[in-house]
């Protein structure tokens, strides 16, 4: 699921203050009643679930430049976060660039994203390799949750998020290695890294010391219950 150009309606209510825009996949690993989550490196003390940023492909930068996308590149994780799909844009520029965003062009699908994302997150928590080859995961959305443009407390921009929730699909003998691998990496006391957080951890955003990544809350529903905590700059 992709979102769509905006309506005339939706264009009216878009901001005349400069968007920024973050576009992610989720993936959602269940173990009984929990949820498999990594520590993030770039939050420290703080889990979410596996997944990140969509990138967008080579062929695509000539369209984000006339756009004005300006790339957010904060260090210390400058090449890590290079060719994402999250930075700011001139207001007037939203439309195209969700038009452009809706036809999938030159940018990574959400199941891309995921087996990226996966494999290289495996590896720094130190679980990885957890498939021989990538490409044979399989991937089910679960739902998108999309979010403003909305204002944001002391910046000078609205913000633009999407997030597109997937299971893995279990039927086969890759994805169910892999969701097996990722829900006993969760239990294992040597695997710090990698944790199950319950329904009620999600919501009182905290398991043990570590802080839940609000964007958690997506793998139960369309509610965010958190405000977001800021990156290590």
């Amino acid at each position: 699921m992709v979102p769509t150009a905006p309506t005339a309606w939706e264009a009216q209510r878009m901001p005349r203050t400069p968007v920024r825009i973050s576009f992610s996949a989720l993936l959602r690993v269940r173990d009984d009643d929990r949820y498999v989550l990594f520590h993030s490196p770039t939050r420290p003390g703080v889990c979410g679930p596996p997944g990140g940023v969509v990138k967008y492909l080579p062929p695509a930068a000539g369209l984000l430049e006339r756009l004005g996308f300006d790339e957010e590149l904060t260090p210390p994780h400058v090449e890590v976060a290079r060719t994402d799909l999250r930075g700011v844009l001139p207001a007037r520029s939203v439309r195209g660039f969700l038009a452009w965003f809706a036809t999938g062009a030159y940018r990574e699908h959400a199941e891309d994203c995921l087996r990226r994302e996966l494999a290289e997150e495996a590896g720094e928590v130190g679980i990885g390799p957890l498939a021989e080859n990538p490409h044979d995961l399989r991937f089910s959305h679960v739902r998108t949750v999309v979010e403003g443009p909305a204002p944001v407390p002391g910046k000078p921009y609205r913000q633009l998020r999407r997030f597109e929730v997937h299971d893995l699909v279990t039927g086969d003998g890759a994805g169910l290695r892999v969701a097996r691998a990722l829900a006993r990496a969760g239990r294992a006391a040597d695997q710090p890294d990698v944790v199950c957080a319950s329904r009620s951890d999600i919501r009182h955003g905290r398991l043990g010391r570590l802080l839940i990544a609000p964007q958690s809350a997506f793998l139960m529903g369309g509610t965010r219950l958190a405000p977001d905590l800021p990156p290590v700059r």
